[in-house]
């Protein structure tokens, strides 16, 4: 078994949207790194499928002309220009991304199967900077005089490599997040989805808005429907690990018995198809501003606990933590510089004064879901009212705006219709 050296200046641990935005933007800083993947691309991912415009301004700024590709292939990825909210009394809301958009112009959003979009990005890796292990086991990671080494096994080979800096990218539960932190994620900061693909569902926004169904029995979460390409369907449901235990729900049954009895969606799936087995994934929701970074590591993604506690978005906020991550560490390696302090003040306090109010904000909508009233009083007014409609529709494009949902103020306006 050979022993193989590699010295660096990032160790990134994950190749998914988080590891691959970091990557992608330390290439354009001419920084090498070494990336560790323990699967082959192209992999599965259980997720909803659905990038916001979040992820399309991540890819525009580091490349334009990969947006113009995948919306050229349509056999792959498909436009979403909506979402349509239904409230769990039955009663939908149809809300536009962009409620003035001009014909022909281009979506905000897409969707697309994770095998597919995670594909992508990895083919955009290679690069004179960037070192590749797929099919890589890590055994060990070590911090010592300001020296990250990791120890990981390809085939029979072992490799140590040494960085001043290591990224981790590989999910909330990975070794990185073990290695330098203890795990302090709040229970409730979970839910847990489970995810299904189907055809032959009927009924889909002729736009291809995404659905997000707020079922009584799910709140605070709900059942998603989501086009895709080719005539697929992404059903899934997402609900916190908090409710599933003291409820004593069986996830799998529950959705299944939604698709079967719900009077909104039953005659949907009369006669779709399921193509694969559901499966099931932890979601580590950003309920609260935690560390993300340390001395000698920082964290992006799932491994940062930054999926949106109430859209359920992880594929965004991945690809623009890798984005931060990388701007941070660019300066940590101009300045020599890789302790806590000065990562926190260049990555931490950057990503969260971008994003941590979009969080908050995304907390509370999903802590006011548990009040199923409130959410069918919204609907039910702005499907009287045209202006309210457009108010909500701007609110997901304006964060001062979306801000206006938390407050009594709000709601008290609608009641007496100003």
């Amino acid at each position: 078994m050979a022993l193989h050296k590699i010295n660096t200046k990032v160790i990134i641990i994950g190749a998914g949207p988080a590891g691959a935005g970091t990557s992608i933007y330390l290439t354009q800083a001419g920084i090498p790194h070494v990336i560790i993947e323990k699967e082959t691309f192209p992999r599965d991912k259980v997720c909803g499928d659905a990038c916001s415009g979040k992820t399309a301004f991540v890819l525009r700024k580091a490349n334009p002309e990969w947006l113009k590709e995948i919306f050229a292939s349509e056999e792959k990825f498909m436009p979403s220009h909506g979402i349509v909210f239904v409230a769990p009394n039955g009663k939908s809301l149809d809300i536009a991304y962009n409620p003035n958009r001009i014909p022909g112009e281009q979506a905000p959003g897409f969707t697309t199967p994770r095998m597919v979009f995670d594909n992508f990005l990895f083919d955009k890796l290679p690069s004179q900077h960037t070192t590749i292990f797929q099919q890589s086991a890590v055994k060990n990671i070590d911090r010592e005089n300001d020296i990250v080494t990791v120890t990981f096994t390809k085939g029979e080979d072992t490799y140590e490599v040494t960085a001043p800096l290591i990224v981790g990218a590989d999910g909330d539960k990975g070794i990185v997040r073990k290695s330098f932190m203890n795990d302090n994620n709040s229970a409730k900061a979970y839910a847990v989805g489970l995810r299904a693909y189907y055809t032959g569902v009927t009924g889909m926004h002729k736009e291809n808005f995404i659905e997000l169904h707020f079922l009584p029995e799910m709140l605070p979460g709900y059942l998603w429907i989501f086009p895709m390409p080719n005539g697929i369907v992404n059903v899934g449901v997402g609900i916190l690990s908090e409710r599933i235990r003291s409820k004593k729900i069986n996830l799998r049954e529950q959705m299944l018995h939604a698709l079967k009895t719900n009077p909104n969606i039953k005659h949907r799936f009369k006669n779709a198809t399921l193509l694969d087995k559901i499966q099931g994934w932890g979601l580590p929701m950003g309920m609260e501003q935690l560390p993300i970074s340390g001395d000698n590591f920082v964290l992006t993604g799932d491994a940062a606990s930054l999926i949106d506690p109430f859209s359920g978005e992880g594929i965004g906020n991945a690809l623009y933590s890798g984005m931060l991550a990388a701007y941070a560490i660019e300066k940590a390696v101009r300045q020599n510089q890789y302790d806590r302090a000065f990562l926190k003040e260049q990555y931490d306090d950057v990503l969260y004064k971008r994003i941590g109010d979009e969080l908050k904000i995304s907390a509370t909508l999903q802590r006011l879901c548990r009040y199923p009233w409130l959410f069918n009083f919204v609907v039910n007014k702005a499907n009287k009212s045209p202006s309210l409609s457009k108010t909500i529709s701007c609110m997901f494009t304006d964060l001062d705006m979306r801000d206006q949902l938390r407050k009594p103020s709000f709601y008290a306006k609608i009641l007496l219709n100003r």
